[in-house]
């Protein structure tokens, strides 16, 4: 049930809360390109039957997410955060008692898919849209996207050691009992009742999927998520079994991926900042292009693991701080009344990406026994997504006055 209080939630409470449950939503997620390699080597599957059930997760998140924005929006997050942590709890349990790529597919792919749609960044920056007032949103989006970089720094290194001293079964069942502190903490998200769904609304759900989808821009922020969708998890998947392929030992991945968690938390935290004084479409374009310059410099320069962990500082810092920017823009646009569901369709357009990005690494590998084609791909959509940002407009949408409340 939601808070029959009608107070706003404090700026503490919320980002504390929020903080938390998207550093272990993300931070177990992050890590599990670790679980690549001892998966398919005991149960003799392809790194495709892996790589598709991972990419089925993020189509899943995706499409459900746009739904968990809608009851977010409508009831609050509080139910929707309960329903993601069971489901993750489930998910990752069934991860580790699968014994067929389907059931693999099923729980890896669908139900962790639908529970990152619950408990990440979707439901967290509806919260934050209508519990803190607008002159602070890109700052306080920036800290919890600087939260979900803390928990891949705090978690990978956490599941790396679980791995190893207790196989990747029993640390999958002990991640699943972890991320059940999801639950109380989801308690301190119940939201005013005016603020969870019954305060006046100037647009049906219906109206606010027409305007969005009829203004250019937005479908611009859409295609720059894509890029960032496949990039981010074609590197997070892939790259440790990359490095394992180049000859490094297993820590090195475990540690660029630490590395990646610990700069982001300084890159999110930045680019949200800067996001309230600067245009928020040149910051996208820029972070766009680093990538792509950084992902080219890596492979030109002769692999080592010093070289592994610089590369791993320069993509953290440039990592998820397309998130404030981007979830900032459409509330700036749109206005935060469905910021959870139109920031929902945004995002199912990076999981398309995403499933784009981690499928192909392994279709494309067991193909041509190497990553490089899927790298120079991830270097040609960075400048492309660069370019698409800068024509964005980000000013608030002038409605027609037939769209105001009767």
């Amino acid at each position: 049930m939601t808070s029959t209080s009608s107070q706003p939630l404090s700026v503490q409470r919320v980002l504390l809360c929020g903080a938390m449950i998207v550093t272990l939503s993300m931070g177990i997620r992050h890590g599990f390109g670790l679980w690549l390699q001892p998966i398919t080597q005991e149960q003799g599957w392809s790194r495709q039957v892996f790589s598709l059930a991972i990419a089925i997760q993020n189509l899943s998140w995706g499409v459900i997410g746009v739904f968990a924005g809608m009851l977010a929006d409508k009831l609050g997050a509080f139910r929707v955060l309960l329903a993601g942590a069971l489901l993750y709890a489930l998910g990752l349990a069934g991860m580790a008692l699968s014994p067929t790529p389907l059931t693999f597919a099923l729980t890896a792919g669908v139900l962790i898919g639908a529970a990152q749609a619950g408990t990440t960044y979707a439901v967290i920056y509806g919260v934050i849209g209508r519990q803190i007032p607008a002159e602070r949103r890109s700052w306080a989006m920036g800290v919890a996207a600087a939260a979900g970089s803390f928990g891949q720094f705090l978690m990978v290194p956490v599941e790396g050691q679980l791995i190893m001293r207790m196989g990747w079964h029993s640390a999958l069942l002990v991640l699943a009992a972890l991320v059940l502190l999801i639950v109380p903490l989801a308690f301190w998200l119940r939201e005013p009742r005016l603020a969870a769904g019954n305060a006046p609304r100037e647009q049906t759900i219906l109206q606010a999927v027409q305007e969005a989808f009829r203004y250019p821009s937005f479908a611009l922020l859409m295609a720059g998520y894509f890029v960032c969708g496949f990039q981010v998890v074609f590197i997070g998947v892939h790259m440790p079994s990359y490095l394992r392929d180049q000859g490094l030992a297993p820590q090195v991945a475990s540690y660029a991926l630490a590395l990646i968690g610990l700069f982001n938390i300084f890159g999110t935290y930045i680019a949200g900042s800067l996001g309230a004084r600067l245009a928020k479409r040149k910051l996208l374009a820029a972070i766009y292009l680093g990538r792509a310059i950084a992902i080219a410099a890596f492979l030109l320069v002769p692999i080592s693991p010093l070289s592994v962990y610089v590369f791993a500082g320069v993509i953290g810092f440039l990592w998820l701080s397309t998130v404030p920017l981007t979830s900032g823009i459409v509330a700036q646009i749109f206005g935060v009344a469905h910021l959870s569901m139109l920031a929902g369709f945004v995002f199912l357009s990076h999981q398309v990406g995403s499933f784009l990005g981690v499928w192909l690494g392994g279709y494309l590998y067991d193909l041509n026994g190497n990553y490089n084609l899927v790298w120079y791909i991830a270097i040609a959509l960075g400048v492309f997504a660069a370019l698409i940002n800068l024509p964005i407009r980000e000013s608030a949408i002038v409605r027609s006055p037939r769209l105001q409340p009767a």
